[in-house]
Parts: C-alpha cells; sequence; structure tokens
C-alpha cells in the first residue's frame, strides 16, 4: 500500500486573525467557508474579475475555534501577493493577516496516521479522499515527516490531483481548467465573489473547453512543459509527471477527436493513454 510523510516545503502560512475572518474569505473565495468546523479545511480559490485563477489554498479554522480565525495553507511562494491581495480587499473589516511560515509548516501524510502525539493541526485533503491528511505544526513537530517530497508529488499525480504553477498557470487558467469543481474547490450555491459569473457560466452551460486529465506514457517519459500534438495540431501540454504517469491539461474536443480518428497523441517520443472524462 503507498504510504509515506512528507514536508512539503514549498507550502507556507497565512494566520487570520479575528472573529470576522471566515466571513471576510468566505465573500472573496470560490468555496462556502461559513459552516467551516474545527478539524475540518476547505479547498478555495480567489479569482480576478474576469474569472481567471491567482491564488488556491486550504482554510483551516484555528484550533482555539472560527472565531478566532483561521490558517491558509497556500504556496510559499505566492504569500507576498496573496497577503497584499488580502489586504487591498480587507478595508476596515477587524482582522490581522500575518506570514506566519518561519513558525508553522506543512506536511503530508498519507496510507497511515499521524504520529501518537501529534499535537498541531491536522485535516483530511478536501481535494480527493485517498491523498491523506495535512498537518500544520512547527518544524520541530514535523520532524517525522522524512520521506522526499517527490514521493507525494507522485501520489499526488497518481489521483489526479493538479498543483498550481506546475499543471496549471496562476493568473491565465480558468476554474474549470484547473478541475478545482472536481476538487471540491467550488460552491455553486453561495453568494457573490470575484469572477462568479465566468465560474457560473461554464458550469450550467457545460462549457469547459480544457480540463487536467490523467495520463499514462507509452515511451519515454516527457518533461514537464512537453507539447501534447495530434499529428501536426497541438492540443495541450504535459504538468506533473512521476514516472510512467502524468497529468495533461487537454483540449477537450481534440481528445475526443483523436479518439474517433484513432489519432495517437504524442508528447516527444511518448504516446499517451488518457483517463476517460467524468461527465460535465
Amino acid at each position: 500500500m503507498d504510504r509515506g510523510a512528507s514536508l512539503l516545503a514549498d507550502r507556507g502560512i497565512i494566520k487570520i486573525s479575528g472573529a470576522e475572518a471566515l466571513g471576510f474569505l468566505h465573500r472573496l473565495v470560490t468555496n462556502s467557508l461559513l459552516d467551516l468546523k474545527p478539524g475540518a479545511a476547505r479547498y478555495a480559490a480567489l479569482l480576478s474579475g474576469q474569472g481567471k485563477l491567482l491564488f488556491d489554498f486550504f482554510v483551516v479554522p484555528l484550533p482555539e475555534g472560527p472565531e478566532a480565525g483561521c490558517l491558509l495553507d497556500c504556496p510559499r511562494s505566492q504569500i507576498p501577493d496573496l497577503v497584499k491581495k488580502l489586504n487591498l480587499h480587507k478595508l476596515r473589516v477587524p482582522i490581522a493577516i500575518e506570514d506566519v511560515s518561519t513558525s508553522l509548516a506543512v506536511a503530508a501524510v498519507w496510507g497511515e496516521p499521524p504520529p501518537a502525539g501529534f499535537s498541531g493541526v491536522a485535516f483530511a485533503d478536501p481535494r480527493a479522499e485517498d491523498l491523506g491528511l495535512r498537518l500544520i505544526a512547527p518544524p520541530e513537530s514535523l520532524a517525522f515527516a522524512t520521506a522526499p517530497q517527490d514521493g507525494y508529488e507522485a501520489h499526488r499525480t497518481a489521483l489526479g490531483v493538479p498543483k498550481g504553477g506546475v499543471d496549471f498557470p496562476y493568473g491565465d487558467a480558468f476554474v474549470h481548467d484547473a478541475d478545482l469543481d472536481w476538487l471540491n474547490g467550488v460552491d455553486f450555491q453561495k453568494g457573490c465573489y470575484p469572477g462568479q459569473e465566468v465560474v457560473a457560466r461554464v458550469h450550467f452551460r457545460k462549457s469547459a473547453r480544457k480540463r487536467i486529465l490523467k495520463v499514462r506514457f507509452d515511451g519515454p517519459p516527457p518533461a514537464p512543459g512537453s507539447a501534447v500534438t495530434m499529428g501536426e495540431i497541438n492540443i495541450g501540454h504535459i504538468g506533473s509527471v512521476a514516472g510512467a504517469r502524468g497529468l495533461a491539461m487537454l483540449r477537450l474536443d481534440r481528445v475526443e477527436d483523436a479518439k474517433a480518428a484513432g489519432t495517437p497523441l504524442m508528447a516527444g517520443a511518448a504516446a499517451l493513454d488518457v483517463a476517460p472524462v467524468p461527465p460535465q
């Protein structure tokens, strides 16, 4: 059975303190946060007004309770821009927003429980059941997470869960491009937020043109970023690669055309076997 525990060095933590923290975020992001309970987490994104995905993160109530505020588990490289963006929206809301990545780290544990006595924040990754748990704690409390991060990335890739900056570009991908609707990252019943009109239109018209799909390589694994071609036509690109498995953002209509015509999809010297697309 696949199992492991990895420190995720590319993740950081933003702390938002104050009783109105979850309400403040709820008005900005793609998912509903008002019913979020201690011990749970929500995956959500903050979009541009045009519906482009700017930031994605996990929202986790503080151990003291949602009334105390929350933590955001997010890409470390995005923290300065995300803090700036949140502060622009803050106005007079009585909350404090701070980067606490020097005192708190993130680990992933899958196929096994965290060690006995672990006292940090633990929550089930809401994107896919088999992803396992994510842990937030001081770095010294996560010293047991010694598996290379590559092991976690291979686990994530095998489950078809994309990673921002690898499988989709921040600032130039839509929610459906990045599969957030498949990964419990969108509440289509909640109230207004920036970009909602675009998200709702694509969802209710079932008009997503591109998706990140699981692929298997028959041949040497291509490098991330490699073009996927149908004959002479470029129909997408490779993202995460883990051995013979990978993820690729692909034009859905071209994938269907290739299947109908019996034309192989290629990335470099490797033919691609594309997983079936779930119903939209």
